[in-house]
């Protein structure tokens, strides 16, 4: 059956609108709730959700807005690089699970094979990357 999408790519802020990044996502969080209210069942991506506050609310905001989803039967994907939201998919009494990409820094350069893999990432790229383009961290 045809199914509604909704996702959180490319959301921009706007200097002329009055709004940040931020306030744009949760306004089209917002849109995709409520997507999910509609007749047709939806699908959903919310790509790094809620990265512009605080790890704090991320994590509160973003297991309100999941179990929101899950309860209007919604199907999807969550991303993100707060490894405190792993805890997510055990908590919404709905089939949810972790996954993963796996990357290898090579020669200054980070590099994915783009296999999906069962559970939380294991290692973080973030520091190596970071040194890799002459940050001193």
């Amino acid at each position: 059956s045809p199914l509604v999408l909704g996702a959180t790519l490319h959301v921009e802020d706007s200097l002329h609108g009055g709004h940040s990044r931020f306030y744009a996502e949760i306004l089209r969080i917002r849109a995709i709730v409520d997507s999910a209210r509609g007749r047709a069942p939806l699908l959903f991506l919310l790509d790094e959700i809620l990265h512009g506050t605080n790890s704090h609310d991320r994590r509160i905001g973003a297991d309100g807005i999941a179990r929101a989803l899950a309860a209007l039967g919604a199907i999807g994907v969550l991303t993100t690089h707060d490894l405190a939201l792993a805890e997510l998919p055990a908590t919404l009494g709905v089939p949810a699970a972790n996954m993963h990409f796996e990357d290898r820094l090579v020669d200054g350069r980070m590099t994915f094979d783009y296999r999906l893999r069962p559970g939380v990432v294991e290692h973080s790229n973030a520091l190596a990357l970071m040194r890799a383009v002459g940050l001193d961290v």
